[in-house]
């Protein structure tokens, strides 16, 4: 289940009714409350759940920073926690962060270097790390947070575009594809890229972790009608970032990122709407009862399954991402359970 932050207590009570409902875990996005204490909650109540950060803003933070966080939580779950981090874009970065952004893709694989570097360094390697954006080499015995008894927690990373599809490919455990991805997207750009920075790093794919995010309209038919336009509103905002205008070109509807821009600089909701018809919103969107439910989920899954990757289906829907209301959770909770 994808998620947005709460207060931590109402998070709390949020992670004991996901895994009361069947969910395997929660991906915590992060926006106005931060992804790191969240999962502390979560981890706290001690539900019965694999965690994520999906994703944590990486630049703001220094790779130590968020290395001894991601040693914190790792330890706190047992083992269950998985370090998923992102450039977000250069607006948050510079003006609401005050941090640097360029080159986002080359201080992004850096960053991910710099990690492995602190967790080595936290079982007692030295600390040595030297690159253009990041330079690490102090740790004093205590300033460590010392050696955990379960392993580094996995790092994943968000990409999106070709270039750092293949660095995650060659340098990650796992990958964050963002929720505006379709069934072409995934297998014309997702899938080569990977493969592709695997084989510059010499490594095979199999068990490599893609968290999959997946719009949803299930119910009776005033349930997906009702969703299914509140996917289409949500496929506008994120099409009208530039970065995501070829997912777009790819399924044969180019223009729409420019079309999506000038209905939202304009104010115009209903333009934004209209930007993006049916027949484009049906690659995006999968709909249908909640007994079709967990098989469509399984269809969008099965090429990815089929490359050896390890695939974990994200429900990102409205009804839990913000209204968390309870006939979502109790129909949603039956979907992740048939798919465990």
């Amino acid at each position: 289940m994808m998620t947005g932050g709460s207060s931590l207590g109402d998070f709390q009570v949020l992670a004991e009714r996901a895994a009361a409902a069947g969910f395997a875990g929660l991906v915590v996005t992060e926006s106005g409350r931060t992804a790191y204490l969240s999962c502390a909650a979560a981890a706290l109540s001690g539900a019965d759940l694999d965690l994520a950060t999906g994703v944590a803003v990486a630049f703001p933070r220094s790779p130590m920073v968020t290395a001894s966080i991601a040693w914190e939580l790792a330890e706190a779950t047992g083992g269950r926690f998985r370090l998923g981090i992102g450039t977000q874009v250069r607006a948050h970065v510079e003006r609401r962060y005050s941090s640097v952004f360029d080159p986002p893709g080359p201080r992004m694989r850096e960053y991910v270097l710099a990690l492995r570097a602190c967790f080595a360094a936290f079982r007692g390697a030295p600390l040595r790390f030297e690159g253009e954006h990041y330079a690490l080499s102090l740790l004093p015995p205590m300033w460590s947070p010392g050696p955990i008894v379960v392993p580094d927690p996995p790092i994943d990373v968000a990409a999106v575009n070709p270039w750092m599809l293949r660095m995650t490919g060659e340098l990650a455990d796992g990958v964050h594809v963002h929720p505006l991805n379709t069934p072409t997207y995934l297998a014309e750009t997702l899938v080569p890229n990977l493969e592709a920075g695997a084989a510059r790093a010499g490594r095979s794919l199999d068990g490599f972790t893609v968290f999959l995010p997946m719009f949803s309209a299930a119910g009776n038919a005033d349930e997906q009608a009702h969703w299914r336009e509140t996917s289409r509103t949500m496929v506008g905002f994120y099409g009208s970032t530039p970065n995501y205008a070829f997912v777009f070109d790819q399924i044969g509807a180019p223009g729409t990122t420019a079309a999506l821009r000038a209905a939202q600089k304009a104010g115009d909701a209903a333009g934004m709407s209209a930007a993006v018809p049916d027949e484009v919103l049906d690659h995006f969107v999968l709909q249908g009862s909640w007994a079709d439910l967990p098989g469509l989920v399984a269809a969008r899954c099965r090429p990815l399954l089929e490359r050896g990757l390890d695939v974990q289906p994200v429900l990102y829907h409205a009804g839990l991402t913000y209204g968390r209301d309870d006939d979502s959770f109790t129909s949603f909770g039956r979907t992740a359970a048939a798919l465990r």
